[in-house]
């Protein structure tokens, strides 16, 4: 142990530029704090064991055993002993202090040595053992012999103490074998709390024993029961996952209101379950002292079920037209002094965070709750930035300038479906100034994943693997954040993900299997490697096109943002035009052989309702890239060809089946190409 302490006081220092070099090399996401390499090299053998030194080590036993199981389905190798053994030392070691409690301020560093005679993970925490053996797994090597580990020393820590990742079961419900494999993918990345939206418009996901309407007419039947919860939490806190549950409230309630309409604002509205998305009048009533009693009721029931401290109350969207509209309510505001439905809602908001306290939780909302007398013990959640009006940055700083503790989403809202190196550019704290207590107040970020859009089937596919890149903002240091580097080891990562169980990549020739009637899909999965969703709910216009049941298997739900090959194709382009050489016309030219034989095999399955609004895509594609093959060979095109080029653009620049085409760019860069080199007069 010794040769092993003066060996990481030697080493452990973090050269410049290190990261560039070493992450071309090692597909390690989040990248480490620091790493150094030495020149050993550990060989996976099936004689490989694994200890544990430590008197508790049921947490970091259990993700042992899967590391092993996961080792071996990495390596092929036949690994003799799959489980922890007791005793003696094994190959790889791992020690660690103390078992975390799972709260916000927990030690999750570690250290990892490598060399040819064996492996050591050394913690202060169990977590941060376990985040060890995630960078032990994701460093496997391979030569054409053999599976290795390579010989590095490395010291890492997270950048931030909140990296979450939310998902809304309320808009479309979520079963628990989502949510779990959606918490195994969040450990390999080292994300470490889990937001949960259950209550929205749209449905109550959460059983009631003291309230049964909420599950018999608030749920449309899909809620889960307290075991289903307990089960949950008890997954996550395996993996180092905290659950921070959100109750949306006082808005975005008609459905707790379908169940329960005396307490809702308006009298005599008919309260129903929302199909549609969007923001909608249903409110909670805040001057009736029913209202304090159920919320102080339910959360008496459910807040045992959640041991973490953070309770999520929402607070957003509320936009207060019930309220105005009740005569009762604005002689209560006059009466108490309440300027404003903001102010009413601060109101609402000191009583519910004094019931929480009660029950011994701390109130956590969205932006909309931080108010001027909002006290600075409640924890604000950043989701608004530019697009809704805020100053460029959003919330975040303000709020803690302010004194509170506060948590980022905007930014980081996947379901935007904006490219990864959008999310990736987005750093929780950027270039402002703060104090050493402003900066402790900021706790991380969240990456938001909403389900207007989403099903079980697409969902994985929203969500990764873009916040593997996100895990990184939250983790790694704010030096990291090289976006072509990101995403070579992005591509990596992804293999990996679906390795672990996550749907992102096989989900898609499910999808397109049904649009074409479970004909051949070829033709369509090279469409859909051009395509991508349209972006930031154009797709959801207006909350009117779709609704709770229409169908999510659609083309656009098969696409996912930045499509492989337009990202291919556009590089290709670019090297094409800083140098015209044989080798980039021959790499542009692949693509365009493709997409101009592709129709021909489009027509074979088109005859069906499904795919008819792709026809005009498939054709014109097809004829512009014989068009630019043609041209790039005879070096040469007439008026009438180019005329006909330029029509095909036009055609494929609209959405189709709620997609974009994503090439359009350096399509219009070879198509001037050719008139500026090739138009013949």
């Amino acid at each position: 142990m010794k040769r092993y302490v003066l060996f990481l006081c030697c080493c452990i220092t973090f050269l410049a530029g290190a990261q560039n070099e070493l992450s071309v090399k090692y597909s390690l996401m989040p990248w480490p704090k620091e790493i150094n390499e030495n020149s050993a090299k550990f060989l996976i053998h099936e004689d490989l064991t694994l200890s544990i030194n430590a008197e508790d080590s049921g947490r970091v036993y259990g993700k042992a055993v899967t590391f092993l199981r996961r080792l071996a389905d990495r390596s092929g190798v036949f690994i003799k002993e799959g489980l922890p053994v007791l005793g003696k030392k094994g190959s790889i070691q791992i020690s660690f202090d103390t078992v975390s409690n799972l709260t916000v301020n927990e030690d999750e560093s570690y250290l990892l040595y490598i060399d040819e005679k064996g492996i050591q993970i050394k913690a202060i925490t169990d977590v941060g053992a376990m985040h060890g053996l995630e960078t032990l797994l994701q460093l496997v090597q391979k030569n054409e012999l053999n599976y290795f580990f390579p010989g590095v020393v490395i010291k890492d820590a997270p950048r931030f103490v909140w990296r979450g990742l939310m998902i809304d079961a309320a808009r479309h419900f979520q079963p628990l074998a989502v949510i779990k494999r959606n918490l195994d993918a969040m450990a390999s990345v080292k994300l470490n709390v889990f937001h949960w939206h259950l209550t929205d418009d749209q449905g109550f996901r959460v059983a009631s024993k003291v309230y049964p309407k909420l599950q018999e007419l608030a749920s449309d039947g899909q809620f889960y029961t307290h075991e289903q919860l307990k089960e949950v939490v008890a997954y996550a806190a395996n993996l180092g996952i905290r659950v921070v549950p959100e109750f949306d409230v006082p808005g975005h309630a008609s459905a707790l209101l379908a169940a329960y309409p005396e307490l809702g604002s308006k009298e005599g509205y008919n309260h129903s379950i929302e199909r549609f998305a969007g923001v909608f009048n249903p409110t909670l009533n805040p001057i009736k002292d029913e209202t304090y009693e159920f919320l102080k009721t339910l959360f008496t029931e459910i807040t045992p079920l959640f041991p973490d401290v953070y309770f999520h109350i929402g607070g957003d969207e509320n936009e207060g037209k019930h309220w105005d509209e009740s005569k009762e309510i604005q002689a209560f505001k006059t009466a108490n002094n309440l300027k404003s439905n903001h102010d009413l809602q601060t109101y609402f908001n000191i009583r519910l965070e004094k019931i929480l306290n009660n029950l011994g939780k701390k109130l956590m909302g969205w932006d909309e709750i931080m108010t001027p007398n909002m006290p600075t013990t409640a924890v604000i959640h950043s989701w608004r930035g530019s697009q809704e009006g805020m100053l460029e940055g959003g919330t975040l700083i303000a709020a803690a300038k302010a004194g509170y503790q506060t948590v980022l989403s905007n930014g980081y809202y996947i379901d935007r479906m904006l490219p990864v190196a959008h999310h990736y550019a987005t750093d929780p704290i950027g270039n402002s100034k703060l104090t050493k207590e402003e900066r402790a107040l900021i706790l991380g970020g969240e990456a938001t994943m909403w389900s207007e859009l989403v099903t079980p089937q697409t969902i994985d596919s929203r969500i990764w693997p873009r916040t593997a890149a996100i895990a990184e903002r939250f983790w790694s240091p704010k030096e990291v954040n090289d976006v072509e580097n990101m995403k070579l080891r992005l591509r990596a990562v992804s293999a990996r993900l679906e390795a672990l169980g996550i749907t992102h990549i096989k989900n898609r020739d499910l999808l397109l299997r049904n649009m074409s009637d479970y004909k051949e899909i070829s033709s369509l999965k090279v469409l859909s490697k051009i395509c991508e969703p349209l972006k930031v709910y154009s797709r959801n216009k207006g909350g009117t096109e779709y609704s709770s049941f229409s169908p999510l298997t659609l083309f656009a739900d098969a696409c996912v943002v930045d499509a492989e090959d337009a990202v291919g194709f556009k590089k290709a382009v670019v090297f094409l035009s800083k140098d015209r050489t044989k080798s980039n016309l021959s790499n542009v030219a692949a693509y365009l052989e493709i997409w101009s034989e592709n129709d021909r095999n489009f027509n074979k399955i088109s005859n069906t309702p499904k795919l008819a609004a792709l026809k005009p895509l498939s054709k014109n594609l097809s004829e512009l890239a014989s068009f630019l093959i043609t041209a790039f060979k005879k070096k040469s095109i007439s008026s009438k060809e180019y005329a006909e080029a330029l029509i095909n653009i036009e055609i494929i620049s609209k959405p189709y089946m709620d997609t974009e085409v994503a090439i359009l760019v350096p399509l219009n860069t070879l198509i001037m190409y050719c008139q500026e080199h090739f138009l013949s007069e």
